[in-house]
């Protein structure tokens, strides 16, 4: 197998953990940089470039896209799956996945429990939709934030009002959701390929944060659990609450890192997911 993965640095844990699992499996891979990337856009004769060359053909793609290149990115990804490449992730899916509204939006219409979530853009919504979702202190997130980054939580009904004031003066898209104390700063994050969750830690939040994510510091450890999504990914982290009045799911990360959760684990998550590329590309129609 012939395989791609798009990323702008291939230095890093996972995308190294993923070239190494594929190659010990006998499969070529090759990083690309999706912004060095340019297409030829064309019902007959559709390619892409790079560095001053044509690509050829890739059995698979599995990106490992950031959250800063998703529109180009996905671009890129959708040219590979026009020339009839496998992605583990499509680009659809990794777009609706990475707008934290639309997914939330689509997770509550399967009827997946949530925390309450509001979003207005009119200066004049504030103070109901404070009172929407329960009051301070509240969790004021970017739509398009990551990894715990674009993240604060307020307090007060005051410090709440000028977050989402600050928020609306640069012009960016934001929720407002409900602080759930009861879950002590703890979070479970379920790694999911294909309809299993392969494995579940649990993370817990530095002292004095109240994000639980591995890079803002948090620890992890093993737990059992059982989560899906509706969003269409292949490959993705479910992040969940556990509280009396039943699992709240937080988000779904198209792009889940490897380290934090193959080391808690000791699970080798990138064979698996090239077994599943495998799996996926033997049950294909012949090209």
């Amino acid at each position: 197998m012939k395989l791609a993965i798009l990323s702008r640095d291939g230095t890093l844990f996972s995308c190294s953990r993923l070239r190494e699992a594929a190659q010990a499996r006998g499969h070529k891979v090759d990083f690309i940089d999706p912004l060095s990337c340019y297409m030829n856009i064309n019902s007959a004769a559709p390619s892409i470039h790079y560095r001053g060359r044509r690509l050829k053909f890739y059995d698979a793609v599995i990106p490992r896209i950031g959250p800063l290149t998703t529109f180009y990115g996905t671009a890129v990804l959708r040219q590979f799956e026009m020339l009839g490449s496998y992605a583990l992730n499509e680009s659809a899916a990794i777009t609706r996945a990475r707008d934290k509204l639309h997914s939330l939006q689509l997770l509550a219409r399967q009827g997946i429990d949530l925390p309450i979530t509001g979003f207005a853009d009119s200066p004049d919504d504030t103070g109901d939709l404070i009172t929407m979702v329960g009051g301070a202190p509240l969790v004021v997130k970017l739509v398009e934030g990551t990894q715990g980054i674009g993240v604060v939580l307020a307090e007060t009904r005051l410090a709440a009002e000028s977050v989402i004031d600050a928020f609306r003066g640069l012009k960016a898209q934001f929720l407002v959701q409900e602080f759930v104390a009861e879950a002590g700063g703890c979070d479970v994050r379920c790694l999911v390929i294909g309809d299993k969750v392969v494995v579940a830690i649990e993370r817990q939040a530095k002292a004095g944060d109240f994000r639980s994510n591995l890079h803002r510091g948090g620890s992890a450890r093993s737990v059992t659990i059982s989560a899906t999504t509706p969003l269409g990914l292949n490959v993705a982290g479910v992040d969940i609450l556990r509280v009396k009045r039943g699992p709240l799911v937080m988000e779904v990360n198209a792009s889940p890192g490897l380290e934090g959760i193959e080391i808690a684990s000791e699970l080798d998550i990138a064979t698996l997911m090239i077994t599943f590329i495998e799996a996926r590309l033997a049950a294909r129609p012949s090209r």
